[in-house]
């Protein structure tokens, strides 16, 4: 069925997000990404990775700005490309992850009123105005568990329901899917009601949420609690070009060392994007390998996860064993990215690594995408016996 199935992405980044989707049997249809050097990477990967370009092309600059999506003559072409899709496609679905910071614990926190935050308040808008048959929201952990962000969240999501949204969410860590990375966020999913009637599930009940009928956990390869039980090593003294072996009784397909051998990192086209400091190496040396505790200047443990992908700002990651940053290759790895998905060697390290560390994590997209492939194809399978939730109520209480 997906290959019936065309995908809208917003703020589309290096299309990491995308990427799972493809690569899961979606169809990329149009593409839309304020910022010229994230979409020129965007066309490059998808150039190496010998994919197609989206049917309705690329949008940038004013004409991928979320704002005049929602108005004018912007608005209205948009209309016409989503109408003339439901020609040739089944459904149509919106995908996207506004930019974040102003959610972020350790961002802006300007929360709704930010110019970021704004972004998310229009993503929804579009959404309704749009009526796509169903859509993924993507953010950061903050938007769910802050109390002043929690209540703009719950307005949008009313929004939704209003709109004739029938919705799921879920906080999710990217360890859950296979990425070697320790990562929250939020997602929410919605699917129009009429498809839902047409997928023959009845509710019972009143909140408007998806639980036991949507797949959530069929694609979670490593639950994080248990994966926060394993006996993870902690800190080692840093020494240039060490070498420690595996520790028994971890997962080492969680760990950076088994991604960035897996990614042949060191050969990569992207090996030698990273940043040189200004005023020497005296201060990466003093770091221990692992110790992750300051805001800046974290060491990766190679038989360790990572921290959360951040690269902006003054948050810097060290190498777990070479006297430097990390390279774009490596941070390409923890991201969980293919070993052939390559950036342009001509782009600012300051966009290559905002780029990575903004993405979705792929294998977390691509068992997202297959998620909501499987719910949309049992639920058709199964419609002739009239698929029954017994309950809707919110995932957390």
């Amino acid at each position: 069925m997906t290959q019936n199935i065309s995908i809208f992405s917003f703020f589309s980044g290096a299309g990491f997000l995308d990427l799972g989707f493809e690569f899961s049997g979606f169809n990329i249809a149009y593409v839309s990404e304020i910022h010229s050097p994230f979409l020129e990477a965007y066309r490059y990967s998808r150039q190496g990775l010998n994919l197609p370009s989206p049917r309705y092309g690329y949008q940038e600059g004013q004409e991928a700005n979320i704002m005049n999506l929602t108005r004018g003559e912007t608005a209205l072409h948009l209309g016409d490309l989503i109408k003339d899709c439901r020609r040739t496609n089944e459904l149509v679905g919106f995908i996207g992850g506004p930019p974040c910071p102003d959610f972020s614990i350790g961002g802006k926190n300007r929360g709704q009123e930010g110019d970021n935050g704004k972004l998310s308040a229009c993503y929804i808008q579009l959404i309704c105005q749009h009526h796509p048959d169903f859509f993924l929201f993507e953010n950061v952990k903050g938007l769910w568990s802050t109390q002043k962000h929690r209540s703009f969240f719950e307005k949008l999501k009313c929004q939704l329901i209003e709109a004739g949204y029938i919705l799921t969410e879920r906080l999710i860590n990217s360890l859950d899917y296979g990425v070697a990375q320790n990562r929250d966020r939020i997602i929410l999913i919605g699917f129009q009601n009429s498809l839902i009637q047409d997928l023959g599930i009845n509710f019972i009940g009143k909140d408007n949420l998806l639980l036991e009928c949507f797949p959530w956990d069929k694609y979670v390869i490593y639950p994080k609690n248990q994966v926060f039980s394993y006996p993870w090593p902690t800190t080692h003294l840093f020494k240039e070009d060490s070498i420690i072996p595996c520790p028994e009784h971890i997962p080492q397909e969680l760990t950076v060392e088994y991604w960035f051998q897996k990614n042949d990192v060191l050969n990569h086209p992207n090996a030698q994007h990273f940043f040189k400091p200004r005023a020497g190496i005296k201060r990466f040396e003093s770091v221990d390998e692992g110790d992750d505790s300051k805001k800046s200047y974290k060491r990766l443990h190679r038989w360790r996860y990572s921290p959360t992908a951040c690269y902006g700002n003054n948050e810097v990651h060290l190498h777990p064993y070479k006297v430097r940053r990390l390279s774009a290759a490596e941070a390409l790895a923890i991201q969980s990215l293919p070993k052939d998905f390559v950036l342009p060697d001509h782009l600012s390290l300051s966009n290559l690594f905002k780029m990575i560390g903004n993405g979705v994590p792929y294998l977390a997209s691509r068992a997202l995408a297959l998620t909501i492939a499987d719910f949309l194809e049992i639920t058709e399978r199964q419609s002739s016996d009239s698929l029954s939730c017994p309950s809707f109520v919110s995932l957390f209480g």
